[in-house]
């Protein structure tokens, strides 16, 4: 109730703001217009000056009133809601930290490479954002993960923006189908947390292009995204906020893109610069967009024109979803029942996220009836306690979680489970020694406004070369927000990447470990075996010098790096074991019209276990383009029985084929044969062809 009659409050105190602005225009019964479009025009038509600068920033303050645009109730202008969601419902307006399903991380949800759950994962968020009485969200963030460093590794979708992009547009397409809007972010260089806000990301045209606005585009042409937030930093030293190139020319221009676009949280840095650069909405104060674009307006600095189609873009879309006229009404909580079901989505997602990094001689999958005794051992973040999520804006306060000793004591009723903690190395290995199995948790803590080493922290590579030496059935299990270094790879028999599962981590885990579920994730992001190896290696890329951060690297970003310049990773891009295997056949390459073609093969389930398999497309280019050795353009997640084949088949558009152009500022395509590589990760391909353009 207290959150009802907050949103109530909004409409009540705000009701009579044309008392204070400009003489309102005649009324007009704008609601019987016949599209959303028409119909905000002529609202706005209605407003006074002083209405229309009111609804475009938000009332600051702090929360519960951070994230809400008030009413106006003269004109039936509803209020607008905001929650922050990258990994389920966050921080709101109306519902500050309401309990929400959470999600795995992000960037588990890439290691599906599945579009059907990134679906199902957009439709958990925006069902309970609505009904925790949001109107948007903020979400999908598809900044790439260019410094595996950054903070919010975990809130992205991997390295590769065309798996980002496929992800975060079928995800979009979830959060709105629930009536709510999605909001793309952060747009754009904003690939490190440190010095976010006061740096300039210098990327070239055509790495900009191919890489960094790939998956902002796809959000835009295949999500149909209603939203989109611009960053903090400078990007080729115009602020993102106040960058006409970025969002006029790029996005509103090239893209034809009809939503609006609001600002990161004080990312705005000048009311000129932003009103005509394309910034529709700015969050969460109005120190830009209040009296000083009224005073600009005016003077004339501003047309009334650009002040109206912020508000038009604004109003359209949220009379498109139904948010107009039947605003959400937050209810108390998220219904039990309603929690229980997206708690089993979680946990499908979070399954089919984890990814087998390594199983000598086969220890996994462990048979219940052979195990008698579990040495549980890891620091209590990781293994004494779910890992719901990482922190920060991104953080969800979950409905209920699942501990590891809760889900491996579902999985092996009748063994006895030993748990320690690691911070004594001898007790460790003591309980190591004594049971059958060591399983060891470690990971990371990620959260918004810093980075972070890809080391562990504190004692986990002494935890686990301790117990590895005491135990030789020893698996790792990893709760990490990006990719970690692993000196003790060589020691352990076999290494799970489970991400941040989420609240049902414990029974995800659980279930992978002991053959309930066949994994069958695949890494979205290279992980290195030493952090000298990353692209971005030198201080000038990483952090920046005086400020300035040089995407020098350019195209040679993620695995197309370790590839170009012969480096062997430590787990390549796209890598992921399963307990099954498969084979590759009958590969058929046929051209389409347009420089398009369409990839066909077959997968067989070879193994004794059921399955899912990812395969992936690479194309690699003529060398007159220019373009690094492979690159991702298709992929497919097919479900396979025991000895059961099934048949892939996987367009490739022009896109596949093309390369950025900078001299022409164009897409364009070199003549020439393209190599069509088909495989089970970047590093192992299993089919190939080619085909002429």
């Amino acid at each position: 109730m207290r959150r009802i009659l907050q949103r109530l409050w909004f409409v009540i105190a705000l009701s009579g703001v044309a008392l204070f602005g400009l003489v309102a225009p005649t009324m007009v019964n704008a609601s019987s217009l016949a599209t959303p479009d028409a119909r905000a025009r002529a609202i706005v038509a209605q407003m006074t000056l002083d209405e229309k600068i009111l609804e475009v920033h938000g009332v600051g303050g702090t929360t519960p009133n951070l994230r809400i645009v008030p009413a106006i109730t003269r004109l039936g202008i509803p209020a607008f809601v905001i929650t922050n969601g990258s990994a389920g419902v966050s921080y709101g307006t109306i519902s500050p930290r309401a309990p929400a399903t959470a999600l795995p991380a992000p960037l588990a949800l890439a290691a599906s490479w599945d579009t059907g759950l990134a679906n199902s994962y957009g439709t958990v968020i925006g069902k309970e954002a609505k009904i925790l009485g949001n109107d948007m969200v903020e979400g999908p963030d598809m900044n790439l993960a260019r410094i595996p460093q950054n903070g919010r590794t975990f809130e992205n979708l991997g390295e590769d923006p065309l798996l980002a992009g496929a992800i975060a547009a079928n995800e979009i397409q979830g959060i709105q189908g629930q009536g709510e809007i999605a909001e793309a972010k952060h747009y754009l260089g904003n690939e490190q947390e440190l010095n976010r806000q006061t740096s300039n990301s210098v990327i070239d045209e055509r790495t900009m292009r191919e890489l960094y606005l790939t998956p902002f585009e796809m959000s835009v042409k295949q999500g149909n995204v209603d939203a989109v937030m611009c960053s903090y930093p400078e990007v080729n030293g115009q602020w993102a906020c106040d960058n006409s190139v970025l969002m006029n020319q790029i996005l509103k221009g090239d893209w034809n893109f009809q939503g609006f676009v609001s600002s990161d949280f004080g990312a705005a840095h000048n009311t000129v610069d932003a009103a005509l650069g394309g910034l529709d909405l700015e969050m969460a104060s109005g120190k830009y967009f209040g009296s000083a674009l009224k005073a600009a307006v005016q003077a004339g600095t501003v047309p009334v024109s650009v002040l109206d189609d912020k508000l038009i873009r604004r109003f359209r879309v949220t009379m498109q979803l139904g948010l107009w006229d039947a605003p959400p009404v937050a209810q108390t909580a998220i219904p039990a029942a309603t929690g229980s079901a997206d708690g089993v989505t979680a946990r499908k997602i979070s399954e089919a996220s984890s990814v087998l990094l390594k199983n000598s001689a086969s220890l996994l999958p462990l048979n219940a009836s052979n195990v008698h005794s579990i040495a549980l051992i890891g620091m209590n973040a990781w293994a004494g306690v779910a890992k719901s999520g990482g922190g920060g804006t991104a953080g969800v306060h979950p409905i209920y979680t699942v501990t590891p000793l809760a889900g491996l004591q579902k999985q092996a009723p009748n063994a006895t489970i030993t748990y320690n903690d690691g911070s004594n190395l001898t007790s460790a290995a003591a309980a190591a020694k004594a049971a059958d199995v060591a399983i060891v948790m470690v990971g990371d803590a990620r959260k918004e406004g810093t980075d972070y080493p890809i080391s562990l922290s504190d004692n986990q590579d002494s935890i686990i070369s301790t117990v590895a030496a005491a135990n030789k059935n020893t698996i790792v299990v990893v709760k990490s927000g990006s990719v970690i270094l692993m000196p003790w790879v060589n020691q352990v028999s076999s290494i799970l990447e489970a991400w941040y599962p989420g609240e049902e981590d414990g029974n995800v885990v659980a279930s992978i470990l002991f053959g309930a579920t066949n994994p069958s994730g695949k890494l979205p992001i290279t992980f290195p075996k030493l952090v000298t190896d990353l692209p971005a290696s030198t201080p000038a890329q990483y952090p920046g010098v005086n400020l300035q951060v040089n995407y020098s690297e350019k195209l040679d970003m993620g695995y197309r790096f370790y590839d170009a310049h012969k480096v062997a990773p430590l787990f390549p891009f796209g890598f992921g074991l399963s307990y099954t295997t498969y084979k590759y056949s009958n590969l058929k390459i046929t051209a389409g019209s347009g420089n398009t073609a369409t990839v066909a093969f077959d997968i067989t389930n070879t193994g004794n276990r059921s399955g899912s398999e990812v395969a992936e497309v690479y194309v690699s280019m003529p060398a007159a383009a220019g373009e690094p050795p492979i690159q991702l353009k298709g992929f497919q997640k097919i479900a396979l029985g025991t000895g059961a084949t099934g048949h892939a088949s996987i367009a490739l558009d022009a896109r596949a084929f093309q390369h950025w152009d900078a001299s022409k500022h164009a897409w364009a395509i070199t003549a020439g044969t393209y190599q069509i590589q088909v495989g089970a990760s970047s590093r192992n391909i299993l089919l190939q062809g080619s085909i002429t353009e």
